[in-house]
């Protein structure tokens, strides 16, 4: 009978810890559960706040590629709130993200200001008139309302997404000061920093009560993190940056910052000299492309308590390569920047033609502890590039410069550097010849490699790198070519 009961108890015991330890594990299951599904934007908060988290946060650039997941033209979807708003949800849906922008078009400010664009089917618009270069005065410009042109296009798809993703980390990108300057003057602006710097002072007022203008709209439309992108800042030296750009953006950051918002500062280019100089603006967050080592940008951004992110490869992986290739890059970034005050993206916006199926192995990724210890221990890489052969690429009677760029029709600073080019090569007539050379294509990407340019974007000259990720001044380029000229005579 003792035995009998002595018996029941046992049962009793081991099927009351059974249920605890089934318990314990649904518990714990379910915590990871919440853990990978964090609300976007709350792990997006953390991490610009230097808090620690889980995993790493995922904001996939998507600007006009959404288009091509609806089968639109570029021109189209940035033309339409509601084609918008159904582009990003797509993406949501593909990639998962923890944060998202509305658009990544930086002529949106420029248009409002009378710049005329240049469309295209499958690239944002590109600028392609300059005010202030043609005859308008500064002082009749004034800073558009958001009913202005294209604005109440992009507040409208805010303020849907945010009533549509309430948890997700919306992303509203403003045109910053310096690149705004440029679309409004021109490549004019480089003389003027040193001629005329008191008129560059006005034109950056000007500039940044425009951009302090569209991150207040963005704010009152619902965005969560207003991304000051500023490509053309890679452009100038770290002297210029603290006299013409630092006073400005830092003013633009205290207003997003009491407007109880976040912010990130998002440049292009080799702008590795002036990562010191963006932090001290004191936004939460910069944000890079492949043109900088992520290591240093991590070290500098530690240094000054400023999260960071970006980095992945845009074109050569993202673009050209496969899903195995997305997630060693990845990979790479993310063992980099590590769990604390990093957000991995691609390094601008993506382009159109990017595999929706390269974008999913990146979140995939982002959320599998397993598939990435297991990629680490593997021997996966982006296969090596064929070099081209350039022997007949020479002509000798002619000096032939390549122009090594993202994308022209799509990067500020590429299409600047080409349309100097252009300007400084008139005066030679058919003494020179040039070409835009661009790395969203694989002859580009080749060629890049041929020529051992390492950034972007750079001028080369007879196979010569002459200004690397600087638009230098046309007078600049012309001595340039003259001293190749009378080098072919010798």
């Amino acid at each position: 009978m003792f035995e009998a009961q002595s018996n029941e108890r046992k049962i009793s015991v081991i099927t009351i810890t059974d249920i605890f330890i089934a318990w314990l594990v649904l518990y714990h299951t379910s915590q990871a559960k919440i853990q990978q599904k964090m609300k976007g934007l709350e792990i997006i908060q953390k991490t610009m706040r230097l808090e620690q988290v889980d995993r790493i946060p995922w904001v996939p650039f998507v600007g006009c590629h959404a288009a091509t997941l609806l089968g639109e033209t570029a021109q189209n979807y940035l033309q339409s709130a509601d084609l918008i708003v159904k582009g990003v949800s797509k993406a949501v849906e593909l990639y998962n993200p923890d944060g998202i922008p509305v658009v990544f078009d930086l002529q949106v400010e420029a248009e409002a200001l009378g710049c005329k664009l240049a469309w295209a089917d499958d690239n944002p618009p590109a600028v392609v008139s300059h005010p202030l270069s043609e005859g308008v005065l500064l002082e009749t410009l004034k800073v558009p309302c958001t009913c202005k042109a294209r604005i109440p296009v992009v507040m409208d798809a805010t303020a849907a997404l945010r009533t549509k993703y309430p948890d997700l980390a919306l992303y509203g990108l403003v045109t910053g000061p310096f690149t705004l300057a440029l679309h409004l003057l021109g490549t004019d602006i480089f003389m003027k920093m040193f001629e005329d710097p008191e008129y560059v002072h006005r034109l950056m007022r000007f500039c940044t009560d425009v951009s302090t203008m569209m991150a207040n709209a963005y704010i009152e439309a619902g965005a969560n993190v207003i991304a000051l992108v500023d490509p053309m800042v890679s452009q100038i030296d770290p002297m210029s940056f603290e006299t013409f750009v630092t006073p400005y953006c830092t003013e633009i950051f205290n207003t997003i910052r009491d407007g109880e918002t976040l912010s990130s500062f998002f440049v292009c280019g080799n702008a590795t000299q002036n990562i010191a100089c963006m932090c001290d603006c004191k936004p939460d967050n910069i944000s890079i492309d492949e043109n900088i080592s992520l290591e240093y940008v991590k070290e500098i951004a530690r240094e000054k308590g400023v999260s960071f992110g970006g980095n992945m490869k845009l074109t050569v992986v993202l673009l050209m390569g496969g899903a195995e290739d997305a997630k060693r890059d990845a990979l790479e970034c993310m063992d980099i920047g590590g769990k604390n005050g990093f957000i991995l993206s691609p390094g601008c916006d993506l382009a159109m033609a990017t595999p929706v199926a390269n974008i999913q192995a990146v979140s995939e990724l982002v959320y599998n502890e397993l598939e990435q210890g297991e990629l680490r221990a593997s021997e996966v890489s982006v296969a090596n590039l064929e070099l081209l052969d350039l022997s007949q690429h020479w002509k000798n009677d002619k000096v032939v410069i390549d122009i090594i760029t993202l994308d022209s029709s799509s990067c500020a600073p590429c299409q600047y550097m080409v349309d100097a080019v252009e300007r400084a090569s008139r005066k030679f007539g058919d003494k020179v010849c040039f070409q835009e050379h661009r790395i969203k294509e694989m002859e580009g990407v080749q060629m890049m490699a041929s020529l051992g340019v390492k950034n972007l974007p750079t001028i080369v000259m007879d196979g010569a790198i002459e200004f690397i990720s600087q638009i230098p001044p046309i007078a600049a380029i012309e001595a340039k070519i003259s001293t190749h000229l009378k080098n072919k005579l010798n």
